[in-house]
C-alpha cells in the first residue's frame, strides 16, 4: 500500500533571504503564507538584497511573534520591529525586473543591517498599497506575491531532496532550497509533473519548476558558500539552461493549512 501524500514541514521567511521558521500552521494571505518575504534589505540604490552576493543573511535569524519581528545576528545586539510594519514613508524599490512601492522600516533597522553587512542598507516592507504581481507569461490569470523571487509559494518534497542527497559526499538539510510546503509520501521528483494538488480547503497551481541559483549553496549554518549543491544538480537536474529543483505554485483563496494535511493530487 502506498503511503499517503501529506505536508511533511511548513516554513515562512519573514524578511528575504533570511533565516526561515518552521510552523506547525500556516495561514495563506494574498501574497502567500502570512508575512512570507513582507520584508527585504535594499541597497542605496533601492535594489534588493540577497545571500546571492551577501552570504551572511544567512545567519540572520527571524523570530515573530504576534506584536514583534525580532532579528538576530552574530556580534549584533537583536533587532525588534512591529510585526505590522513601520508606517514610514514610501520607497520605489526593484525586485529583480519589478518596480514597488514599499515603506521604509526606520533608520534604526536601515543602521542595524548597514552595519552588520558593512555598507548602506534600508529595511523596507511591504504596506496597505503594496502591488506586484507573478509574471503575466507564465501565469496570465494573474496573482499577488510579495518579495519573493517570483512566486508565492515554492513546494518540495523529501523524496526529491532524498534522490539529491545520495548522489552528494554530505547530504544537504531542506533549508538549502527554502521551500514553503514540503511533501512527503510520493516519489522523487514526482511533484514535477503535478500542475494542481490541494491542501485542506486550498487548491493550488504548480506554475513552473524552480530555477535554482547560488543561494543554495551557501551553508545556512555559517554562511560559507562552495559549489554545491548546484555542481551535482546540473548533472541531472538541468533544464534548458537553468538547473532546476522544486516547484513555483499559486495558491488559490486564502486558508490555512496544518503540518500532516493530506495532498490531494487533482492533476
Amino acid at each position: 500500500m502506498s503511503k499517503p501524500l501529506t505536508v511533511s514541514h511548513l516554513n515562512v521567511y519573514p524578511v528575504k533571504s533570511c533565516g526561515g521558521i518552521r510552523l506547525g500552521a500556516a495561514t495563506l494571505d494574498r501574497w502567500g503564507i502570512q508575512n512570507d518575504r513582507n520584508w527585504m534589505v535594499v541597497d542605496a540604490e533601492n535594489r534588493f538584497v540577497t545571500q546571492r552576493t551577501q552570504h551572511r543573511l544567512a545567519l540572520v535569524e527571524t523570530a515573530l511573534g504576534r506584536e514583534r519581528l525580532t532579528l538576530r545576528a552574530p556580534e549584533m545586539a537583536p533587532l525588534e520591529l512591529p510585526a505590522s510594519g513601520r508606517a514610514g514613508p514610501e520607497r520605489t524599490v526593484t525586485v529583480w525586473n519589478d518596480t514597488c512601492r514599499a515603506l521604509d522600516q526606520g533608520d534604526a533597522a536601515a543602521e542595524w543591517f548597514s552595519r552588520y553587512l558593512g555598507q548602506p542598507m534600508r529595511l523596507v516592507r511591504i504596506g496597505a498599497g503594496f502591488e506586484r504581481t507573478v509574471n503575466e507569461a507564465t501565469y496570465p490569470t494573474g496573482a499577488d506575491v510579495a518579495f519573493a523571487d517570483g512566486y508565492p509559494i515554492l513546494i518540495l518534497s523529501l523524496a526529491s531532496l532524498a534522490a539529491l542527497n545520495v548522489r552528494l559526499s554530505e547530504p544537504l538539510p531542506m533549508n538549502r532550497f527554502r521551500p514553503n510546503v514540503v511533501v512527503d509520501g510520493c516519489a522523487a521528483f514526482a511533484e514535477d509533473g503535478w500542475t494542481r494538488i490541494r491542501i485542506g480547503q486550498v487548491t493550488f497551481e504548480l506554475v513552473t519548476q524552480c530555477e535554482r541559483c547560488v543561494v543554495t549553496t551557501v551553508d545556512q549554518a555559517s554562511g560559507i558558500s562552495n559549489k554545491e549543491p548546484l555542481a551535482t544538480l546540473a548533472t541531472f537536474r538541468r533544464k534548458d539552461d537553468a538547473v532546476v529543483f522544486g516547484r513555483n505554485a499559486v495558491h488559490q483563496g486564502v486558508g490555512t493549512l496544518h503540518v500532516g494535511d493530506g495532498v490531494e493530487v487533482l492533476a
